[in-house]
């Protein structure tokens, strides 16, 4: 079959059949998934591979599975797959989002994203980040290289064609990405520079949300550097380099130091929370604030301060 504008489809009974074109090819089948299906939250994109309706080549395939050119996929009837409705984002916040953009080139922009957008839909919540960029850019393709939790501000790359989403994915998956943080930790950390060499597993025993802990024997390799910039009254300010991009990752490796997050209701012990509600934190202290990006005609650094909340927060406690 040849590789048209757009994915040869053919639809039965509400199942779409598509080709896999050319330059979508080495994605990861669930990147490739949630790009189709427009925002689905990844919760379903997952529940779809692992009871087998989502087929590759008439079986089954894992969500780490990279597509090929020409791979036929089956992809069951759902809601919002290509052709149908755009999820509407009120003006106000896609002018939010507008004035966030703080870097954009032919294939690619980065925004400042606001603590509390999610970047992906689901969950109840009717848009995330990636709807507003995609009705702000209407005539582009619009993709999110990588994401943030919804507590966390800060940078997020989005690319605007496919080839350059590719490229980036593969970026941030050889660790050619250099993406750091700012953090605020609960304690004194014990260096000035600390490496957290700890691998990271998933647990969703804790209830709807999932929690990461470490785990030596079935857990993914994590390493997370941790910089002391300030030295503050019961925490430190540092600065978080990420050398993989593990759920989570942050958070974990900081609470497996014993010193978890300012404002981290998942990781952080009630009477910690408690003190940082009580001098004014309403949310948690983790600011991505630096991306390095390499770019075949020249590197890119994008940075973007502590926001407002969080720099009168330091000065409250300092």
């Amino acid at each position: 079959m040849n590789n048209s504008d757009s994915n040869e489809q053919k639809r039965s009974g509400g199942v779409h059949y598509l080709t896999v074109k050319a330059d979508q090819a080495g994605q990861r089948l669930d990147n490739f998934l949630h790009t189709y299906l427009k925002s689905a939250p990844r919760s379903l994109v997952y529940r779809l591979l692992r009871t087998g309706q989502v087929r590759v080549n008439g079986g089954r395939a894992k969500p780490t599975y990279r597509v090929k050119a020409n791979d036929q996929l089956r992809i069951p009837p759902y809601a919002g797959a290509q052709g149908s409705v755009e999820r509407k984002v009120p003006a106000a916040v896609l002018e939010r989002v507008r004035e966030a953009i703080v870097y954009e080139d032919k294939r690619q922009l980065v925004v400042n994203k606001p603590a509390g957008l999610v970047v992906h839909a689901g969950s109840g919540l009717g848009f995330g980040l990636v709807d507003a960029l995609k009705a702000l850019r209407p005539n582009r393709s619009v993709q999110l290289a990588h994401r943030l939790d919804r507590g966390t501000s800060g940078l997020v790359l989005a690319t605007l064609d496919a080839e350059a989403l590719r490229q980036q994915q593969q970026a941030f998956q050889r660790g050619q990405v250099g993406k750091y943080y700012m953090a605020l930790l609960h304690g004194r950390l014990p260096e000035d520079k600390v490496l957290v060499d700890a691998p990271l597993l998933r647990s969703h025993d804790t209830g709807a949300e999932e929690s990461v802990v470490v785990d030596y024997e079935q857990g993914k390799a994590s390493r997370t550097q941790f910089k002391v910039l300030e030295r503050l009254k019961g925490y430190t300010l540092a600065e978080v380099k990420l050398e993989t991009g593990r759920t989570h990752q942050i958070r974990a490796h900081a609470a497996h130091l014993g010193l978890p997050l300012a404002g981290d209701e998942r990781y952080c012990e009630d009477a910690l929370l408690a003190k940082d509600y009580e001098r004014g934190l309403k949310r948690m202290f983790l600011h991505a604030h630096r991306l390095d990006l390499q770019w075949p005609e020249e590197d890119i650094l994008v940075s973007a301060p502590l926001t407002d909340d969080l720099h009168q927060f330091i000065e409250n406690i300092a």
